[in-house]
């Protein structure tokens, strides 16, 4: 009998790009560099550390050469592409002219951007005074006070293994996680349970489960807290969580109940916004919730060090009452990046490519779902995806090591993913949006094969 023909795999896509040719420090001298002079708690996420250099589009290189697929966007930090040309005149335009104007100034970028903002939020929603920064977590911490000036209250909720930014504040909005300090806060924060179907921690099933996850809520409030609430900040898909997509009942239930004891709703869009999840510029939408502040980072600014928060004014009001200033916030470089992003989603429709993109690539994982035993379940909307790795599909013992082992057999053949979750076994796939189907047959076989070789005979 002759020997089995190879299985023909997909060929990463050839970028028209040329990467000009790298003559900086070498990969083992940065390194080296690094190790001496950078604080330890600055991570990488190879166990072969990856030097990149050069990026375009969806598509990332190394200092050899080496062409990658960017299937996480930089922490779900590149919305448009990586580089996008439009994106790099404007800056370059900007910095000719003026690089930075405090908010003591008038300029025209940053109340043309928060008009911009304002226009993308639902109709009669009354969410339109923003306020910039130059992080998520700036915006989420700015969010959080502002809720607490406006109720008079302290008390916040959010939801186990959030994850909202690395500030002390922010950090301590985070009850479980293994990638955060347990930093408490001082002015209180309760925590509830995040609407996590394929782990639920009551052992129930949707929908027969009458979403005990939002339900307890309730009880969080009536006897951890005085009762009353500042405010509720969650994800509406859960980022670094693991890509925890809830039953659609579960953010109306929770609003509910947090308004109903005198509380705010604050949605971080941070990995959700802007039209990521494809049926909906806002991830909230696609729970038809209203939140009462947006907050953003990453994404709206395509790389850019930028934050903001919107509001009704009646809450943006509170922040008038005594000095409160952001130096960088609101910066004209900043600004007109984040510009140039609004734009570039309208006209390049991002946000349909999300959707129907997103949608070839879904399916093509629910393929492998079916082949390879490992994969527990598929979730997520748009280009915000998840794959959760399990030992056993019975008992759903986290396949951690295994999804260390697949993002780094991933990288090797030119695929860069994300992986996280309470229990780091989940692979995190959130690109650029301007992806094609074209990638995802690359990124869809690159994983069959990767698992292939992780899985025993």
């Amino acid at each position: 009998m002759s020997a089995a023909k190879p299985i023909a795999r997909v060929p990463l896509p050839v970028c028209d790009h040329k990467p000009a040719p790298y003559d900086g420090p070498g990969r083992d001298e940065i390194l080296t560099l690094r190790r001496e002079y950078l604080n330890p708690g600055v991570l990488m996420y190879y166990k072969e550390p990856l030097c990149i250099v050069e990026g375009h589009m969806q598509y990332l290189w190394d200092e050899t050469g080496k062409q990658y697929l960017d299937a996480i966007a930089g922490i779900v930090t590149v919305s448009v592409g990586h580089c996008h040309p439009k994106i790099t005149e404007r800056i370059r335009e900007q910095v000719g002219r003026l690089v930075h104007a405090t908010t003591i100034y008038l300029h025209p970028t940053v109340v043309l951007f928060a008009k911009e903002l304002a226009r993308r939020m639902p109709q009669d929603s009354g969410l339109k005074s923003t306020y910039f920064t130059s992080s998520g977590s700036e915006a989420n911490d700015l969010a959080i006070l502002m809720a607490r000036l406006h109720t008079g209250r302290s008390q916040v909720l959010s939801l186990r293994n959030a994850y909202h930014g690395g500030s002390s504040a922010t950090m301590a909005l985070t009850a479980v996680g293994t990638w955060k300090y347990p930093i408490a806060d001082p002015s209180g924060t309760k925590h509830i349970v995040p609407g996590y179907c394929y782990r639920c921690p009551f052992g129930l099933e949707y929908p027969s489960c009458d979403l005990k996850c939002a339900t307890s809520a309730e009880d969080v409030i009536r006897y951890e807290t005085s009762g009353e609430i500042a405010a509720f900040i969650a994800e509406p898909i859960q980022g670094v969580g693991g890509t925890v997509t809830p039953p659609p009942e579960y953010f109306q239930i929770v609003y509910d109940i947090v308004r109903k004891h005198g509380g705010l709703c604050i949605a971080d869009e941070v990995q959700s916004g802007f039209g990521r999840t494809g049926e909906h510029y806002w991830g909230f939408e696609n729970w038809g919730v209203t939140p009462d502040l947006v907050v953003m980072a990453k994404g709206i600014g395509n790389g850019a060090p930028l934050g903001a928060c919107t509001t009704r004014p009646e809450i943006a009001q509170t922040m008038s009452s005594r000095l409160h200033f952001n130096t960088f916030g609101g910066n004209p470089v900043s600004m007109i990046q984040g510009l140039a992003v609004l734009e570039i989603i309208d006209d390049e429709n991002i946000q349909q490519n999300a959707r129907e993109v997103g949608g070839y690539l879904k399916q093509g994982l629910l393929e492998l779902q079916e082949k390879h035993a490992l994969i527990g379940e598929v979730r997520g909307l748009g280009l915000m995806l998840g794959v959760e790795l399990v030992k056993d599909r019975q008992t759903k013992e986290p396949a951690t090591a295994e999804a260390a082992d697949l993002v780094e057999k991933c990288k090797a053949r030119g695929l860069l993913l994300g992986k996280g979750g309470l229990y780091g076994n989940v692979i995190r796939i959130k690109p650029p949006m301007c992806i094609t189907k074209s990638d995802c047959d690359f990124l869809v076989d690159c994983l069959d094969a990767c698992l292939e070789s992780s899985e025993p005979c």
